[in-house]
C-alpha cells in the first residue's frame, strides 16, 4: 500500500489514481494522515478487507509531505562505510544520532533556499514508525515500521561544521532541508525491504548511487537501538543515513548552486525534486 497526502487529505495511491481515505472509510480514518499513523494497525486491517472505490486521477505534483507532523525526527550519520571514509571518520560500534527539526520538513517537490555557501545533498531511506516501540528486539523491529519513504538530508556544511562545537542539527534544519515523499510505502510492497536502490542527480548528473543493503546499521538494528534509549512513537521518522558521493567529500568539494535541480529516488518508492535559489528569490 502507498499512502500519500493531497490537499491536506490522506489518500491511498494506486498507480495514477488516489483514493480518499476518509471518504472510503466513512470517516473512520483520516482525513489527517497523522491520525492514521496513530492507529496504523487498525487502518491496515481495514484497508486489507475494505471494498475500496476506484480512485480519482491526480497530478504527481499535487502530492505533499506524507509525514507532516512526526512527534520525533531521528537522523543517522555515517551509516555507509564509503560515506564514512569520504567524511574522514572511522565507523563506530554505534550509529551517530542527531535530529532534524520538524520545521525543516517539506514535500517531495519544491524550491529551497541556499542559506549558506556550502549546501550539500544526502539522499536517504526514511523509515516511518507505525506503533509505539520501547526496548524492541532487532528480530521484531520491522513489525513497528509503518512504511518507507524517500528523504533528503540537505545540509549547510558551514553552519554544521564551522561553529564550535559543530551544529549538526541546526546545519540540517533550514526551511525545506528535510523533504519527504512522495508516498509512504508499506514494506510488503517491496521485493526486498532491506535492499533498495537509491541515488540522486544534479541537473541530470548522477552524484550518489547505492543500495540500502550497504548500510552498516540496518533499519531493524536502528529501530531496535533507538527504542532502547527512548520510546519511539507512531509517526516518528528515521533518516537512515546516506551513501557516498556527497559534495563535502569530493576533491575539489562541490556544493549546490542557484538554479540547480536535485532529483533523488529510491526504487519502488518514488522521487523527490528540489530546485535551489537564493533566499531572496523564494
Amino acid at each position: 500500500m502507498r499512502v500519500g497526502v493531497i490537499d491536506n487529505r490522506a489518500v491511498i495511491v494506486v498507480a495514477t489514481t488516489a483514493i480518499d481515505i476518509a471518504k472510503a472509510s466513512d470517516n473512520t480514518f483520516g482525513p489527517d494522515v497523522t491520525s492514521i499513523y496513530e492507529r496504523w494497525a487498525d487502518f491496515r486491517r481495514w484497508a486489507a478487507t475494505a471494498a475500496l472505490p476506484a480512485g480519482d486521477p491526480f497530478d504527481a505534483a499535487d502530492l505533499a509531505n506524507p509525514v507532516p507532523e512526526p512527534p520525533q525526527v531521528f537522523a543517522i550519520g555515517l551509516n555507509y562505510a564509503e560515506h564514512a571514509a569520504e567524511s574522514k571518520y572511522a565507523v563506530g560500534d554505534l550509529p551517530p544520532v542527531f535530529t532534524k527539526y520538524r520545521a525543516s520538513l517539506a514535500g517531495p517537490r519544491g524550491v529551497v533556499g541556499l542559506y549558506g555557501p556550502k549546501v550539500d545533498w544526502e539522499v536517504e531511506l526514511v523509515a516511518v514508525i507505525g506503533k509505539a516501540a520501547h526496548n524492541v528486539a532487532e528480530a521484531d523491529a520491522w513489525d513497528y515500521v509503518a512504511g518507507l519513504t524517500v528523504g533528503q538530508d540537505i545540509s549547510e556544511r558551514a553552519t554544521q561544521f564551522n561553529a564550535h562545537p559543530p551544529q549538526f542539527s541546526l546545519g540540517k534544519s533550514y526551511p525545506g532541508y528535510s523533504p519527504l515523499g512522495p508516498v509512504v510505502v508499506t514494506p510488503d510492497e517491496l521485493p526486498d525491504r532491506d535492499d533498495l536502490e537509491l541515488g540522486c542527480a544534479i541537473d541530470g548528473e548522477e552524484v550518489q548511487h547505492g543500495r540500502t543493503s550497504q548500510m552498516i546499521f540496518s533499519v531493524g538494528k536502528l529501530v531496535s537501538y533507538l527504542s532502547t534509549i527512548t520510546p519511539l512513537l507512531p509517526g516518528d521518522v528515521i533518516f537512515t543515513g546516506t551513501p557516498s558521493g556527497v559534495g563535502m567529500g569530493r576533491e575539489p568539494q562541490r556544493f549546490l548552486a542557484e538554479g540547480e535541480v536535485l532529483r533523488s529516488f529510491i526504487a519502488g518508492i518514488g522521487e523527490l525534486e528540489q530546485r535551489f535559489v537564493a533566499p531572496e528569490n523564494l
